[in-house]
């Protein structure tokens, strides 16, 4: 997650309550969406942005999670999102961005 990401993260968290903040990803690879996870979750684990140091402990989703995908109408879903399916490596994304919800979220 950029920097720039991260400052607007932060800034809408202060603004709006942690408790009310949903964050989506829609990285193409397991990899970078788990670490855009754990950057809202546990903090930036580079130490490089405004969220070092910070553990937000925000909900996040990746576009590809059943959870997401139930949540919206299924034609734009399917309009928007659906051919991705078919290339990205859904189950490896899934279990990233779960597993770092699951250890760091707090609400």
């Amino acid at each position: 997650m950029d920097l720039e990401n991260q400052k607007r993260v932060k800034d809408l968290t202060e603004k709006y309550g942690a408790e009310n903040m949903v964050v989506l990803i829609g990285g193409a690879e397991a990899e970078s969406a788990g670490l855009a996870a754990e950057t809202v979750t546990a903090g930036d684990p580079t130490f490089a942005g405004p969220l070092a140091g910070v553990p937000l402990g925000l909900k996040v989703y990746h576009a590809v999670e059943p959870e997401f995908k139930e949540a919206v109408d299924a034609d734009v879903y399917d309009e928007q999102i659906g051919m991705m399916e078919m290339v990205l490596e859904v189950d490896e994304i899934v279990s990233e961005v779960k597993g770092m919800r699951d250890e760091h979220t707090k609400y």
